[in-house]
């Protein structure tokens, strides 16, 4: 299954969100019919605009993400 993120652009009124911060996107059908994502996240709530990356760019991505980690 392809991997999505999403990156918070504004966390006005929810101080829990980090605004440019990039979220993996979970399959869950549930908050997709409610118009909501679920992500990885200390708070529970939904609040994110899903960006269509290219190949290459998750990529990127994705090898950043690893490289902080550990």
């Amino acid at each position: 299954m392809k991997m999505k993120f999403a990156i918070c652009i504004s966390n006005k009124g929810y101080d829990d969100l980090e605004s440019r911060k990039l979220y993996r996107i979970l399959s869950d059908e549930k908050a997709k019919g409610a118009g909501c994502l679920r992500v990885i996240d200390e708070y529970p709530a939904d609040r994110f605009v899903i960006v269509d990356f290219s190949e290459e760019i998750q990529t990127r991505l994705l090898e950043a993400i690893r490289e902080t980690a550990g």
